[in-house]
């Protein structure tokens, strides 16, 4: 996505989802520790020179030469602006994590002026307290605000000032620069070249100003063509002018999923200063708010508009504005018609000043790269939660992406994705749905990964239901496709769409409460709506980034891991050997069965992944502590040892049947052994962890389970599993032994105590399987019932072990 403003005519430069500003609204207690501006001594006037090329905007840019220039009315001094610094283009191999389209720095500033000179001031909203309050001025005393530059004023038009702006562009100034000061010490910068960095553009507009420069770095090791002894980067610094006055706030509050801007308040009663977050959400408001109170429906001041960039191909085009369109209901759910609405870039004719970079026009981008993905950012102001500009951005090789895991997860059941080439429609419906998630991101909802466990497992093999609610109770969970559905079940919806929760948490953020006085008096309301809900799954929220709760993970669906994996990997047993034939291509290679495969064998790997994180799961549902219930509740322990059921028949049961020779021959020499050793070796270390016993552990003597699943229980299931072979009279295959192998090395890095750790339960209880493992060991390797090769293997792994216990 894009930072307001920053869109290239070509609309070839976006943001990342990361760019989205944190910061909060309020009272923010800074006016007082900014110094209050000198008159301004008369000066003469000074005529501009002949040759300036003028941009009018809310700052007018003046081009001389090589020199720009700011004209800044008087009005816009000490306004808040928001200046975003985005790299447009990025050196080769610069950072994993920086390219073309990231943000680098989000920050409130403001153009002051002081007698002869103008400074650009950086401004915090991150500490606050209101005006009224005596604290204010503490808070102001000790958050005095950084100068970034100054500048002297070059004359004084009627009602304005001009400066010279282009040593904030042309000097390595850190604050809005490119390279962090780690990356300057890891690639060796000496000093910015001066005679190598220069301004590329600069345009104005009435709520924004853009301007791109080049900087040019001496480094001695630098990212790629390292010859040079160069870094040359070029930036974009997007200045926004923020509403003067700031959007009415809503609280956030935990149970229902937004983005939020974050601040301390120091007004608070609560003995200390208070972190508080806001809701990130656009200015809606009733145009007829008589009719609004009395429940109608009633259309925005403002509705919500997105652009459909005119590079879309036709064919997806229509796709995208539906995936747009979806979200009218949610918000009529809120009170508001047409609220939110997609339109063509008007023509020049229609409209001469509409420009991609202007920040009021929003854009839904689709960009010709060889990326798989999409997202969907926005940017909002720091002091009130208000998104000020959102961009869509749709990368082209995201259609592969989605026709891949249609026809690997759900091709079983579903003959529309039995082909590289789907119907378009139906490619066109996942795209709209992926438009659909991005555009909830754009209107302030996160992701909610608990969402799609709202919806029983039977009920995604019933036509009717998925009919109704596709894979999720929302459209921002990562639930993508139906692979539970089996062949005969009589499915045709395998794609998720908007849903109750989306209804649910748009009216929560957005409807407004004529009642409600104040941000503090809409509390209780919204509370009571959540209560409304209290303990129906559709309506739940998963924290962001709380893994270890088995219902709230990616690419899941359903109510129980254990069968709907169990259905899954059902599926990818009959699609496997289709895949010769449904990726067949006359006069290609079978690079498309290659492609396949891996898809294949990624969604056998996550099904795996799901139930793992059963074992040692803590439930956790986000409560008010006046509402009944804990919100840490260990997963039941018979639905662990069903977990621990299906990982002994799915994962440590060899997974041959992924070796399928009529496809292997077409794509690869060699490597099946290898890759079932790495995939089982992954999820046998994921299960094997600290953590995790940890969790066990602490379910049966601190959270109390009936019956709990105990370490020696886990610790016995995981042995019995890997090692049956020792009493059994069947060979120790080369999977087998790769497994045993993994299993002894695992337990002998789990028997060391982590760096500046004490020895904890997991040493002793590694210590001591591999202690239990050992005399059956040594019995076995001296037993003629195996083969030579399962004797070695077994010799060697007694030599490990011995060296491990030191016996």
């Amino acid at each position: 996505m894009r930072i307001p403003g920053r869109r290239a005519a070509a609309l070839a430069v976006f943001l990342p989802l990361s760019w989205g500003l944190v910061g909060c609204a309020g009272a923010a207690a800074t006016t007082p520790s900014t110094p209050t501006p000198m008159a301004a001594a008369p000066r003469a006037p000074v005529a501009a020179p002949v040759d300036t090329l003028r941009d009018d905007g809310f700052i007018t840019t003046l081009r001389v030469g090589d020199e720009l220039h700011f004209q800044i009315p008087d009005s816009i001094l000490d306004r808040d602006i928001l200046l975003i610094s985005q790299i447009s283009g990025a050196p080769e191999s610069f950072s994993p994590f920086q390219n073309a389209g990231s943000n680098v720095a989000e920050q409130v500033v403001r153009w002051q002026r002081m007698g002869d000179r103008v400074l650009l001031r950086m401004v915090s909203f991150t500490n606050v307290a209101a005006d009224s309050l005596p604290i204010a001025r503490s808070v102001a005393a000790n958050t005095f605000q950084p100068v970034i530059r100054s500048f002297e004023v070059e004359r004084d038009p009627a009602g304005s000032v001009v400066i010279d702006v282009t040593s904030l562009f042309e000097t390595d100034i850190e604050a809005i620069g490119a390279i962090a000061p780690r990356q300057r010490t890891q690639y060796g910068v000496r000093r910015l070249d001066p005679a190598r960095t220069f301004i590329d553009s600069a345009k104005s507009f009435p709520l924004n100003v853009e301007v791109r420069h080049t900087l040019t770095y001496e480094a001695t090791n630098p990212p790629s063509q390292v010859r040079t002894n160069t870094i040359s980067v070029q930036m974009a610094q997007s200045f926004v002018l923020l509403p003067a006055e700031p959007m009415r706030h809503r609280f956030h509050d935990p149970r229902v999923g937004w983005f939020t801007v974050n601040q301390v308040d120091f007004g608070s009663q609560e003995y200390k200063a208070d972190t508080r977050r806001l809701i990130r959400r656009w200015r809606l408001e009733p145009s007829d708010p008589a009719a609004y109170a009395r429940g109608e429906l009633v259309e925005p001041v403002e509705p919500i508009v997105f652009y459909l960039d005119p590079g879309t191909p036709d064919e997806w085009a229509p796709w995208i504005r539906l995936g747009v369109e979806d979200w009218k209901g949610a918000f009529e759910s809120a009170g508001f018609r047409n609220a939110i609405q997609v339109r063509d870039v008007p023509t020049p004719e229609e409209d001469p000043d509409f420009s991609p970079e202007d920040v009021r026009y929003n854009m839904v981008r689709y960009t010709a790269n060889m990326t798989r993905n999409a997202t969907g950012p926005s940017v909002s102001d720091p002091r009130s939660g208000e998104i000020i500009a959102s961009d869509i951005i749709w990368y082209h090789n995201h259609l592969r992406s989605y026709r891949n895991r249609l026809m690997v997860e759900t091709g079983a059941a579903n003959p529309t994705a039995r082909s590289l080439r789907m119907d378009m429609d139906y490619i066109g419906e996942a795209v709209r749905q992926v438009i659909a998630h991005e555009i909830g991101h754009a209107i302030g909802l996160p992701h909610n990964m608990i969402a799609s466990a709202a919806l029983p497992v039977d009920s995604l093999r019933s036509p009717s239901y998925t009919e109704r609610y596709g894979v999720s109770a929302t459209i921002m969970d990562y639930a993508r496709q139906n692979y539970v559905a089996q062949p005969g079940d009589g499915v045709t919806r395998f794609i998720r769409g908007i849903g109750p929760y989306d209804h649910y948490s748009v009216e929560w953020g957005y409807r407004v409460i004529p009642e409600a006085a104040t941000p503090e008096a809409e509390r209780p309301i919204l509370d009571g709506w959540i209560r409304e809900h209290a303990g129906d799954p559709m309506y739940a929220f998963g924290q962001q980034g709380y893994n270890l709760d088995p219902r709230n993970q990616t690419e899941d669906i359903g109510d129980n891991s254990v069968r709907a994996s169990t259905y899954g990997i059902q599926n990818l047993k009959r699609v496997l050997p289709q895949l010769p034939s449904w990726t067949a291509t006359p006069g290609r290679d079978y690079t498309d069965l290659e492609e396949l495969y891996g898809e294949l064998v990624g969604s056998w790997s996550r099904y795996i992944g799901h139930v793992v994180t059963l074992v040692g799961g803590v439930h956790m549902t986000i409560l008010a502590t006046d509402q009944e219930g804990a919100p840490y509740q260990p997963v039941d322990p018979d639905r662990q040892r069903e977990a621990m059921a299906f990982l002994q028949r799915e994962l440590f049961e060899t997974p041959s049947w992924l070796n399928d020779p009529t496809v292997l021959s077409r794509i690869e020499s060699s490597g099946a052994v290898e890759r079932i050793r790495r995939l089982q070796t992954q999820r046998l270390n994921q299960l094997l962890n600290r953590d995790r016993m940890t969790r066990l552990q602490e379910a049966e003597l601190v959270l109390g389970a009936e019956d709990p699943y105990t370490v020696p229980e886990f610790l016995g299931d995981l042995r019995g599993a890997i090692w049956g072979e020792l009493d059994t009279a069947r060979t120790i295959d080369p999977y087998r032994r790769n497994l045993q192998r993994a299993h002894v090395e695992r337990l002998g890095t789990l028997m060391e105590p982590e760096e500046d750790a004490a020895p904890d339960e997991a040493s002793a209880m590694a210590r001591a399987e591999l202690a239990a493992l050992l005399p059956a060991i040594r019995t076995a390797a001296g037993s003629t019932r195996f083969d030579t090769a399962g004797r070695a293997h077994l010799r060697d792994l007694q030599a490990r072990i011995e060296a491990l216990l030191e016996v």
